[in-house]
């Protein structure tokens, strides 16, 4: 059975925290960050969360070896 490859844009955009849940981060933080958000919504946007457990698996398909 040849090895999985890594869906490499999954990679790089989800960290695998110490207890093997799926860390990504906020969507919606590329541009448009003065007027339009504001801050309490900036921050929120910035900090990193856990992904969903029906997204889990998805994820473990796309990044097999992380």
């Amino acid at each position: 059975m040849p090895k999985l490859k890594t869906n490499r844009a999954a990679a790089k955009r989800i960290k695998l925290t110490k207890k093997g849940k799926c860390k990504r981060w906020h969507s919606n933080r590329g541009h448009l960050k003065t007027q339009k958000k504001d801050a309490k919504r900036r921050r929120r946007l910035a900090a990193s969360t856990i992904a969903s457990k029906a997204d889990v698996k998805k994820i473990k398909r796309l990044v097999p070896y992380l």
